[in-house]
């Protein structure tokens, strides 16, 4: 069905119905479908917006990418199926690899995802013939590039597996993740968790990371500067933050109802 825009959850299900279209052309793993539900119930707790707390992690995140020698944006079944095209744009940006990498893993469904990036604007995308493998996963996330994620420092993964979280931090890579749930695995383990909406968040990026660029080149911005934001940064207090905040909104906005 057509969605009207005059509906009040207009955003929301055209979400939904371009994730059940990933799922019929291969995309999409079925238990991704259950996947973006879990992280929806967390969205309505942020108002489905930007929190004050989900923009100081991705001007972080932006300053991590930028400042990253070799950095590498992992792609799953669901972030293929809702920003192909903004995925392609930020590595642009970045001039840096896109490589698929998925837990319900087939060749057909890596083929797809790949063409379907490259049909987007993804001009190098990786993950089709993994030559390499991350310590510690008895799983299909633990196969990967030498040329991608493998000799990475930092990995954007969002929507990830908290265990590979975990691998590719004992490897000694960055990880910046974008996850609406932060109980979960990946949320606590990150470097840098941005609880926000992938389709929100990617275009964040993106502008942040052009307009740091920009300021950079202007020599408004140093690399001292973007080094001394990141380290001073902390994942765990921005965390507590964000669950409050959850938390508070939710209390205020339905004490009439108790």
């Amino acid at each position: 069905m057509t969605v009207p825009e005059s509906h009040p959850r207009y955003v929301s299900l055209s979400i939904r119905d371009r994730l059940v279209e990933g799922w019929e052309n291969g995309l999409v793993a079925t238990q991704g479908l259950i996947a973006h539900g879990r992280g929806e119930a967390f969205d309505y707790l942020l108002g489905e917006t930007t929190t004050e707390e989900a923009g100081s992690a991705e001007l972080v995140a932006s300053y991590m990418l930028i400042t990253a020698s070799r950095p590498v944006i992992s792609v799953n079944g669901n972030v293929g199926a809702l920003v192909p095209s903004e995925i392609a744009e930020l590595s642009r940006l970045l001039t840096c690899p896109v490589e698929v990498n998925i837990f319900h893993r087939t060749e057909e469904r890596v083929k797809a995802l790949v063409r379907h990036l490259e049909e987007h604007g993804c001009q190098k995308v990786l993950g089709e013939h993994p030559d390499a493998r991350l310590e510690g996963l008895d799983h299909a996330r633990a196969l990967c590039t030498r040329e991608g994620i493998y000799n990475s420092d930092v990995v954007l993964v969002p929507l990830e597996d908290g265990d590979r979280c975990q691998a590719l931090m004992d490897a000694g890579k960055k990880v910046i993740t974008i996850d609406l749930n932060p109980l979960s695995r990946t949320a606590r383990t990150a470097d840098v968790t941005i609880v926000n909406n992938l389709t929100r968040s990617i275009p964040n990026l993106i502008e942040r990371c052009g307009s740091a660029m920009k300021a950079a080149s202007m020599g408004d911005l140093t690399g001292e500067d973007m080094e001394r934001e990141i380290s001073a940064f902390s994942n765990r207090e921005n965390m507590m933050r964000v669950i409050g905040a959850m938390v508070g909104r939710y209390a205020s906005e339905n004490m009439t109802f108790l």
